[in-house]
């Protein structure tokens, strides 16, 4: 027994049992890893309270109900036009189809396809060969009935003496008279038998009767060809000027008649994204009577076409201008709202706040709202953001891409661009991103 003892004691503590190793670290351990835990958690809790608020200044306005981010705008004042749209089709201001008034055979073209040609320039020629010959045969008949006519007059003259001396009598000078005046018919009839001839000799060159552009050849050199040919030779198209004939429906017919009594009211062909102006032009015809299937009035408007951006069978969108009105107050459509009460507008205030005005719209021109009462000139809208907002919240500018000015500060020249139907920002903004984060 006191052997045992002595073998399971340490060195100077008799009577007492030893104490495992790891027991002893295992307390220390966990106070360490307790202490680190709670270490973490601080740090942690101070990053989501502090530092997580600047990176996330949204989530933390939300959080906070802070300012509601918006973009804003200038209500602007300026001209604006009022017009009419309707949809119409080219046509050449004139178009020839060339055709041959004579048969024969074509010996030559004067033109190529898709030429501009004048008046009177040559068109083709049919071979000469056999009207010069009936013209040669036509005055050759005149010649022979002028010598016939001379002779008879003589013979006349000579019978007219012997009458006077008693020789023949009147009944032989009648029938002279008689002689001279059916040789005298049938020279005329010559001379008209020549001017026939003549113009059937003319008909072999055919020219150009407008100033235009010709079209695809119908016909080859050396073919026959007929007066009775339906296709002709080629068609020639008259470009400048050109016309456009468009409908609009007949209750515009009254305002059309009220602002047409001066000047002619000008029109404009649109490309089909109705902005791309083609060109300009002139009102120039009312057609007499309306349409009753349709309930529409035909129109009828001449453009220059310096550009030729207008062509013959081409659709266009017509514009008509009716009236402008000056001074018109002018917002993005974007910015009129529509509630149980009507249209309404929310208007920035001085201290950033929001009010809902009711606002009357006199009509909307693409992206442009002309307003009749509600808004003055300069005042600061909400363009966009709205459903957001509630009468009296607070708002702050939004940060869009490529804006220059930070938030808290309306870009004047950017609002004005707002009002006009676009929203365009300055450049910049990333600077001014960068330069905030490296603060």
């Amino acid at each position: 027994m006191a052997n045992f003892e002595q073998a399971g004691s340490p060195a100077g503590t008799p009577g007492m049992a030893p104490v495992p190793s790891g027991k002893r670290r295992f307390p220390l351990l966990a106070v360490i890893i307790v202490l680190v835990l709670i270490l973490v958690g601080v740090i942690v809790w101070r990053q989501l309270s502090g530092n997580g608020a600047g990176k996330n200044p949204a989530a933390a306005m939300r959080g906070a109900g802070g300012p509601v981010p918006v973009i804003l705008g200038t209500v602007a004042q300026k001209d604006v036009p009022v017009y009419l749209d309707g949809l119409g089709t080219v046509q050449a201001f004139n178009s020839v189809t060339v055709r041959s008034r004579v048969d024969g055979q074509l010996q030559k073209l004067g033109f190529e396809e898709g030429q501009d040609i004048r008046a009177g320039d040559l068109v083709a020629m049919i071979d000469p060969a056999p009207f010069k010959t009936v013209l040669t045969q036509a005055q050759a008949k005149r010649t022979q009935d002028e010598s016939q006519l001379r002779m008879a007059e003589i013979e006349l003259h000579r019978n007219e003496v012997l009458f006077t001396n008693r020789i023949v009598s009147q009944d032989v000078i009648d029938t002279n008279r008689a002689q001279i005046n059916q040789i005298s018919a049938l020279v005329k009839s010559d001379e008209a038998a020549i001017e026939s001839a003549q113009v059937q000799l003319n008909y072999t060159t055919i020219k150009s009767p407008i100033d235009g552009r010709t079209g695809l050849r119908q016909v080859d050199v050396g073919n026959i060809i007929r007066s009775g040919d339906t296709n002709g030779l080629v068609v020639v198209t008259q470009l400048k000027p050109i016309s456009i004939t468009f409908t609009l429906p007949e209750q515009n017919l009254g305002e059309i008649q009220a602002h047409s009594g001066g000047d002619k009211l000008k029109v404009l062909a649109v490309d089909r994204d109705n902005k791309t102006v083609l060109d300009e032009g002139t009102l120039t015809v009312i057609d007499n009577q309306i349409d009753p299937t349709t309930g529409t009035i035909r129109l009828k408007a001449t453009f220059p076409n310096a550009n030729l951006r207008l062509w013959p069978g081409q659709f266009a969108n017509t514009r008509l201008v009716l009236t402008v009105r000056t001074n018109a107050i002018v917002v993005p459509a974007s910015v009129v709202q529509r509630g149980p009460e009507g249209s309404y507008a929310f208007v920035v205030e001085d201290d950033m706040s929001v009010q809902m005005r009711p606002v009357k719209v006199a009509y909307i021109e693409q992206q442009d709202a002309v307003i009749d009462s509600g808004l003055q000139p300069g005042e600061k809208i909400v363009v966009d953001g709205q459903y957001k907002l509630q009468p009296g919240s607070k708002i702050r500018p939004a940060e869009t891409q490529g804006t220059n000015a930070p938030p808290g500060r309306v870009n004047s020249q950017n609002s004005t661009n707002r009002a006009g139907g676009k929203r365009q920002v300055g450049e910049g903004g990333g600077d001014w991103k960068k330069k905030q984060q490296s603060q």
